[in-house]
């Protein structure tokens, strides 16, 4: 594991929550903002170890609460819970296929709410919850799906600009003859 790609995945946590606080287009537009978090989590779980995944869910869990009305710390959980279960089934998926990028970013940004939604009404606050919920919860997955094959994208070529790559070719040649013995 490569520290310098989890601190490009943090660094990328940090840009998505600061621009999901900072822009308010898309949550005019829509009636919904677009969580960046489980796509970049959908990321580091199909391409990290368990040490970036927990690193990404506590980083990027407590900056999305702290710009947000949620209790400090309760998006943790299911950041956590869904990158473990994409990282638990890591060598089972097809990570190079777009539609099994969007089709897991999909997924991550539906269960992230909707387990964060959970958390919430197992406590004792009272979330706003109606007809709108559904609305944004198809806003968030659409939008969560589509961005993950940009999360991959960019994600990877920034960690192929900026990190060593080993060299895939050895010295031997294979039409080269070797002599054993006296010449």
């Amino acid at each position: 594991m490569n520290p310098l790609n989890t601190i490009f995945v943090l660094l990328a946590a940090f840009l998505a929550v600061y621009c999901e606080s900072s822009i308010e287009f898309f949550r005019n537009f829509f009636g919904a903002q677009i969580d960046l978090l489980p796509a970049i989590m959908v990321y580091t779980s199909l391409t990290m170890g368990l040490v970036s995944v927990s690193l990404l869910a506590v980083f990027g869990g407590l900056l999305f609460d702290s710009f947000s009305a949620n209790a400090l710390g309760i998006s943790i959980v299911p950041l956590l819970l869904i990158g473990f279960a994409i990282h638990r089934f890591h060598g089972l998926l097809l990570r190079d296929q777009i539609y099994a990028q969007f089709a897991f970013g999909t997924a991550a940004s539906i269960l992230n709410p909707l387990l964060t939604l959970m958390i919430l009404l197992s406590g004792e606050t009272n979330p706003l919850v109606g007809w709108g919920t559904i609305w944004q919860l198809i806003v968030m997955a659409l939008g969560g799906g589509l961005l993950t094959p940009v999360c991959f994208g960019v994600l990877d070529s920034l960690s192929r600009a900026l990190n060593y790559q080993p060299v895939s070719q050895t010295s031997f040649r294979p039409d080269r003859q070797i002599k054993r013995g006296r010449a």
